[in-house]
């Protein structure tokens, strides 16, 4: 599993411009069942992704398919970890590790 942080670059009315084409992206990876959570961060200065079910490489290329980063408006923080707890709307993105 991924938490995608992003982090605007640009000043937020830059970002604003781009937001319908970032949903349109967001909405499309929530269809493919590889998004399980977004949002906007407190203070408002990039957002939060929660993904799971595809490798480092895969999450990696879809950041930079992300109409916020192909504008320059954002840069992004992937940090992978083993989700072996969950709640039970999440267990299946539930992993064992290999030990």
């Amino acid at each position: 599993m991924f938490v995608m942080e992003l982090t605007y670059t640009a000043p937020v009315e830059a970002v604003e411009e781009e937001m319908d084409a970032h949903i349109a992206w967001l909405d499309g990876y929530y269809a493919a069942g590889i998004f399980l959570a977004s949002g906007r961060k407190v203070p408002r200065d990039g957002g939060v992704i929660l993904a799971g079910g595809v490798s480092r490489a895969e999450i990696e290329k879809i950041a930079s398919e992300d109409p916020f980063t192909t504008a320059g408006v954002c840069a992004y923080r992937i940090t992978e970890f083993i989700a072996t707890k969950t709640s039970a709307d999440l267990a299946t993105v539930r992993e064992n590790p290999v030990a």
